[in-house]
């Protein structure tokens, strides 16, 4: 009976060290596949998932990770290269079309000292009007074509509140020009971060811009003590569903006849490029964007 007793201790023993080295052997190879994940996911290599694991369903789930990883690194390669090829053809297109845009604005300012009837100077007017609105959708498909291929960015210690008053001097006019009065809101004590300062300027610059497009008269700018920058206005025409919307490529509220839908994308790359964060809300009628540089850029 003592011998049964102890034959019977000695199989479980030796099955808790069994299931104790499975175990260790399973986390083992979830780990590796963790780490071989994370580095593959970073460093875009065409490394495969190797563990050290002989066991059978373990080594099928890494051949299936390797299956998919390798679906999906072709993707990849195949999203990356018709981006390329975009940006390439939208700075082709931008070139070609300034050599016929400056020969119309020839013919326009010759036909500027003509005497002209009421009627064609309607006319004049009209083509003026779209030859302009033609200039600004190329100017802008060219400088986001620039803006979107890979750029090096020049941190520097920046003050945000110099930087956004810079900003509301510069659209000063432009607002006043609307009957936007803005309520400013910027703390004396300074607030740092490194940032690029051209990359900076843009961004609030196509903000001040969405605001004078799309405001109903009124603009309050807020600099929060952490960096956060608020800029709410009254915008009745818009819905949740626009606004979810705005910093997409290409997409405008209007109907496209003086708006290239660029400003806030552009916004967008440049902010999340210097790690930032930027986004829209809508409640109540007002519109209201959001931007945020964490201390943490505070790194140059």
């Amino acid at each position: 009976m003592e011998i049964g007793l102890w034959l019977l201790c000695g199989v479980l023993v030796f099955i808790v060290i069994f299931l104790v080295g499975k175990v260790y052997l399973i986390r083992k190879s979830a780990q590796e596949i963790q780490g071989s994940l994370d580095e593959i996911i970073t460093s875009d290599t065409n490394i495969l998932i190797s563990i050290s694991n002989r066991d059978r369903q373990m080594q099928q789930l890494a051949n299936s990770l390797n299956t998919q990883l390798s679906t999906l690194r072709r993707e990849r390669h195949r999203y990356q290269q018709g981006d390329t090829e975009l940006k390439e053809a939208i700075t082709n297109i931008s070139h070609d079309l300034r050599t016929p845009l400056t020969a119309i604005y020839g013919y326009l300012d010759l036909l500027e000292g003509e005497n002209k009837s009421e009627s064609v100077q309607l006319y004049f007017d009209q083509i003026q009007n779209r030859a302009e609105v033609l200039k600004q959708l190329t100017e802008e498909l060219f400088r986001y074509s620039i803006i979107t291929s890979v750029q090096e960015i020049s941190y520097e210690d920046l003050t945000l509140n110099r930087a956004l008053e810079e900003s509301l001097i510069s659209y000063y006019g432009a607002l006043k020009g609307r009957n936007i009065e803005p309520e400013i809101e910027i703390p004396d004590s300074p607030i740092h971060r490194a940032l690029d300062s051209t990359a900076l300027s843009r961004i609030l610059g196509n903000i001040l811009s969405n605001v004078i497009k799309y405001s109903d008269g009124d603009l309050t700018v807020r600099l929060h003590g952490d960096g956060k920058i608020t800029f709410t206005n009254s915008a009745k025409d818009l819905s949740l569903v626009m606004v979810g919307r705005l910093f997409d490529r290409f997409y405008t509220v209007e109907d496209g006849r003086s708006s290239t839908g660029l400003g806030l994308s552009i916004a967008k790359i440049l902010t999340e490029r210097m790690g930032g964060h930027i986004d829209a809300d809508y409640q109540d009628g007002k519109l209201t964007v959001e931007l945020y540089f964490p201390e943490k850029n505070q790194n140059i």
